[in-house]
């Protein structure tokens, strides 16, 4: 176990950092919030982070975390599995973010195994942990394997319950400019637009005509300062795209012809989050570099926020004794290749 001591929490607790090496790519990640703090493809970090636990700790952008029990929004903090209600803890006006206050991106996690290549998380959510049901075992494994950078969970539960994991990395390949300025297309047809509260409303909505469309490959910034309703009520984008297929499958690709740089998403999940770091306000990141809006965009891979209330979304529950897994990759290569 190759372990480095990153820094301390309030608590006294160590933080340990874990590098993880193959070929062109090196990535670090945290045991707090299981947590990628660099990617470094050919030497170049293309990834926003901090450089001390304390700012981890203190943080509110959920810089690399692993995200949990449920990535993104529930409406209301609240909902209900076989006529039994649950109240969740509130952190995002009147709903729930990303598992709430303390989520999983708010503890330590036990280190399993750890090679040069690949480092297995896991840890024990208790019944009741911020109002979700069932003690839930995750795991969460991050491996490098020819310039990809793997992360696969696992999740079992001795009570029904919600989940939907995801990492939230932001990604900016163009160092020291906006993320706008990077190329991005979705395998996506439909998104899931939001009311004011940044729920989705229900209706699942065709991207073509709209600024939503990344079907063919776009400047991240060519339509966010559209006149339309659905940039205004997000100030950007935030909105969940449904990927097309099943299975195993490419998601997204985002690049830079400058940079040489392209990353493509794969992934099993049915939707990804689109979110391009609009809520970033000179945010002071590593090395010293202020974070301003839409200096890095993320690639959510996940289930349809809010899916444990809308029942017209595929379910997000996972049963008892049933097992979770999901997989998501980003595979690197060089944009000239």
């Amino acid at each position: 176990m190759h372990k480095i001591l990153f820094g301390k929490l309030s608590n006294g607790a160590e933080v340990g950092a874990y590098l993880l090496k193959s070929g062109n790519l090196e990535v670090l990640v945290l045991d707090y919030g299981a947590t990628v703090q660099s990617v470094k493809y050919r030497g170049v970090d293309v990834v926003l982070g901090y450089d001390t636990a304390e700012e981890y700790e203190k943080g509110t952008r959920h810089f690399g975390a692993t995200v949990g029990r449920v990535a993104n929004r529930i409406k209301g903090g609240k909902f209900s599995i076989d006529k039994n209600n649950y109240s969740l803890s509130k952190n995002d006006g009147n709903n729930t973010l990303h598992g709430g206050q303390y989520g999983f991106d708010r503890h330590i996690w036990e280190v399993e195994e750890c090679t040069m290549q690949e480092i297995k998380f896991k840890r024990l959510s208790p019944d009741g942990e911020e109002g979700f049901p069932g003690n839930m075992l995750v795991g969460v494994r991050y491996y490098i394997e020819n310039d990809a950078l793997g992360i696969e969970y696992v999740a079992v539960s001795d009570k029904d319950t919600p989940i939907s994991l995801t990492n939230h990395t932001y990604f900016n390949f163009n160092r020291g400019e906006s993320a706008e300025n990077m190329f991005l297309s979705i395998n996506a047809d439909y998104f899931t637009p939001i009311d004011k509260n940044l729920i989705p409303t229900g209706e699942i909505r065709p991207v073509k005509g709209t600024p939503m469309d990344f079907t063919w490959a776009k400047f991240i910034g060519k339509d966010i300062y559209e006149k339309d309703e659905q940039l205004d009520l997000a100030h950007g984008y935030d909105h969940n795209f449904v990927l097309r297929g099943e299975g195993f499958r490419e998601a997204a690709v985002l690049s830079s012809a400058r940079k040489n740089i392209v990353m493509r998403c794969f992934t099993d999940c049915p939707a990804m989050q689109l979110y391009s770091g609009n809520f970033l306000r000179r945010d002071r990141g590593k090395g010293k570099t202020l974070y301003f809006k839409r200096y890095g965009v993320c690639l959510e891979t996940q289930a349809f926020p809010n899916a444990v209330n809308e029942p017209s979304f595929p379910s997000c529950i996972l049963k008892s004794g049933e097992t979770f897994r999901s997989v998501t990759e980003y595979r690197f290569e060089d944009f000239n290749k």
